[in-house]
């Protein structure tokens, strides 16, 4: 399956859509995950709070690819945002996983009534310096975070994964994700519920071109230029989400999907301005 590439600014080449792991623990989880990796998926995003690391690190050990052929992100916790708690936590990822690295490790939100994310991000450069991980990111940052980490450091994040789907387009932080040369990655990029694969306008789309609804979707995010990380547990469904690549979406097409677009679209009202994760 041939998937399109997108390079960060520090030289991490990332396929253009990944698999997230939510909620995939466990032996199913182990098995969710290895099947996706079956179906072309070379992406896995996880996190310390997922709980799941060791999953994904079980998935990687049972699969033929090798390890340098799959990116692999993991993400900081709140609790853990001081230097040293933070340093500590990403030596565990690893040691949860079984890994000697991961590609690209997160501040999962930068809960900011705490004012400990900067502190948290000098960390993740030190790791990065130790080569406990190749590249670093960011999770839920908002411009005005995102500006203090880089004033404060000189570091840049190369990635901002974010909350992204028709129902919240995310316009403003996307263009200054793109601006500063940082990767916009979508969570929850089809919605948790299903009510986005019901839009009657995603669905008349999905005639339009004759595919899926998440298709539509996900195609929409990767020709916004934003790398969506879709989570499955069926194989069918893996691939399918993987299909994305052999068909475009029209600029009309593109602008009716862009414009279900609402103000209060956030799936659980998680502003990372207020909303506080540990």
């Amino acid at each position: 399956m041939n998937i399109p590439q997108l390079t960060t600014q520090d030289g991490l080449v990332l396929p253009a859509v990944g698999f997230g792991t939510y909620k995939l623990n466990g032996a199913l989880g182990v098995n969710a995950i290895t099947s996706a990796l079956a179906a072309g998926y070379r992406l896995l995003d996880t996190a310390y709070n997922y709980e799941n690391e060791g999953a994904v690190g079980a998935a990687l050990r049972q699969s033929p690819i090798d390890r340098s052929q799959i990116v692999v992100s993991s993400k900081l916790p709140g609790r853990y945002h001081h230097y040293q708690a933070a340093l500590q936590a990403i030596q565990e990822s690893l040691y949860r996983a079984g890994l000697d690295y991961y590609d690209l490790y997160l501040i999962h939100w930068p809960d900011p009534h705490q004012d400990l994310y900067v502190e948290a991000w000098q960390a993740l450069i030190t790791a990065q310096q130790l080569g406990l991980v190749k590249s670093i990111g960011v999770s839920n940052f908002l411009p005005e975070h995102i500006d203090r980490l880089i004033a404060e450091t000189g570091v840049s994040p190369v990635v901002n994964q974010i909350e992204l789907h028709p129902y919240f387009s995310q316009l403003k932080q996307r263009q200054y994700d793109q601006e500063h040369q940082i990767i916009t990655w979508a969570w929850s990029p089809i919605g948790r519920a299903s009510s986005l694969l019901q839009d009657p306008v995603i669905k008349g789309i999905a005639a339009e071109v004759h595919r899926s609804p998440s298709q539509v979707i996900l195609r929409w995010e990767t020709q916004l230029q934003v790398l969506p990380i879709p989570k499955s547990s069926h194989f069918q469904r893996q691939v399918e989400n993987l299909q994305l690549f052999d068909f475009e979406l029209s600029p009309a097409q593109m602008q009716t999907i862009t414009n279900l677009d609402r103000p209060n679209g956030r799936l659980q009202n998680q502003d990372p301005a207020v909303y506080e994760e540990f």
